[in-house]
């Protein structure tokens, strides 16, 4: 029986509420639950929303032109969806590994 994939959904967001959003697909032999991920990432998350994209090894959603007034260095935490889809992420990790690499780059600021 084969498992099922982890989708990350996750968005950037600048001060004139202007979107872009990305997506990585991460493998899941674990069968990690959903509610499980949600509730270990939210506990690292800036206001258990935000991250620093840079530190997280996810491809960066900002915008070609920075604005200076509007732009800032923050990712918002959409969900996670159980998925069939093939994994997408560029370093081929496990959800627990992403994870692991994604807490201990946050610094949760609430």
């Amino acid at each position: 029986m084969a498992f099922m994939n982890i989708k990350f959904e996750y968005l950037y967001r600048d001060s004139g509420n202007f979107k872009r959003w990305g997506e990585v697909i991460f493998k899941n032999p674990n069968s990690m639950a959903i509610d499980e991920l949600i509730s270990a990432t939210e506990e690292v998350l800036i206001d258990r929303l935000y991250f620093e994209v840079s530190k997280s090894n996810l491809p960066d959603l900002h915008f070609e032109k920075y604005i200076d007034n509007l732009d800032h260095t923050w990712h918002e935490f959409h969900s996670y969806q159980v998925t069939e889809e093939a994994p997408t992420d560029p370093h081929n990790r496990r959800i627990e590994e992403f994870l692991d690499s994604f807490c201990l780059s946050s610094t949760p600021f609430s």
